[in-house]
């Protein structure tokens, strides 16, 4: 073996040894991300199965000594939490049953529609982005209840109708799809709505499965609006209704962080379900809609 091949072997086995040490850091690297993200998850679950005097330990203790499933049951007993869930439940799909409805015909008339001013409109959509519900809810409140819809499944329901992210996301996916296939639609007599149900939204499934995941856990963590809307018991939602688990029956605020943690799991629970079972779809739909 000559000089050139050794040296050749050489450089072959300290590129290996690269990519071995890469390969490990980048897995360490992820498992210490993973065990950042996930670790809150956990000692919310491990607090709810604790009582109140564990949890308050000088030595935080990673798992209950003694598991206390009551602490769920007491929940409900403090607090009207069925009545939350319906609440929710409804004001959720509420808002996701509007949003795909105005989202998908918003983002057709934005893609493929020819109108003037078509941009400029956009843009205002896009400048709606930026607009927190804080600096509007004030007008948009007064406006409500001039309605008469205070304390009421629409005047939780309305204000969210129309998303201008859903609009966006949808637009971008709409634009990547070439107009070939609305020619042959058209061809085959199909109209405008036979082609957004029947050809682009087939076409633009996983789009539609991320942008609805994030407007559902939008809907469902949503505490401000119905915060200021619904006064009244009977239309408070599960984030307002977890606040109002600090306080007994008489008003008075108590120790019971072991009851809240409880709450606050049986909230999450639907949206991490959820999560689990179409993130592979979330990934898919913003690699789409980042390539137009």
């Amino acid at each position: 073996m000559n000089g050139n091949e050794k040296s050749y072997l050489d450089r072959q086995l300290a590129a290996k040894r690269n990519k071995k040490i890469k390969a490990v850091i980048q897995y360490v690297l992820a498992i210490i991300i993973t065990l950042i993200a996930v670790f809150p998850l956990y000692w919310m679950i491990s607090s709810s199965l604790k009582s109140q005097e564990e949890i308050l330990l000088l030595k935080p203790t990673l798992w209950p000594h003694e598991i206390h499933l009551e602490n769920y049951s007491n929940v409900f007993q403090r607090a009207n939490f069925g009545k939350y869930y319906y609440n929710t439940i409804v004001m959720t799909v509420g808002i996701l049953s509007s949003q795909i409805i105005t989202g998908i015909f918003a983002a057709y008339g934005f893609s493929k529609g020819k109108f003037k001013g078509q941009n400029l409109l956009f843009m205002v959509v896009l400048g709606a982005l930026m607009i927190p519900l804080q600096v509007t809810f004030i007008p948009i409140y007064i406006m409500c209840a001039n309605w008469g819809l205070a304390d009421t499944f629409l005047g939780l329901i309305l204000p969210e109708c129309v998303s201008p992210y859903y609009i966006f996301m949808l637009r971008q996916t709409f634009m990547a799809i070439d107009d070939s296939y609305i020619d042959a639609a058209k061809v085959d007599g199909l109209g405008r709505i036979g082609i957004i149900t029947k050809i682009l939204t087939p076409m633009c499934k996983s789009t539609l499965f991320t942008v609805t995941l994030v407007t559902f856990t939008n809907g469902w963590n949503s505490y401000f609006w119905p915060k200021i809307i619904a006064k009244n018991e009977h239309r408070r939602v599960l984030t307002v209704g977890l606040a109002q688990l600090r306080n007994t029956f008489a008003g008075q605020s108590t120790m019971n962080n072991h009851e809240i943690m409880a709450g606050a799991v049986m909230a999450i629970l639907p949206v991490v379900v959820l999560f689990f079972i179409f993130q592979k779809y979330m990934l898919t739909g913003y690699s789409k809609a980042a390539m137009k």
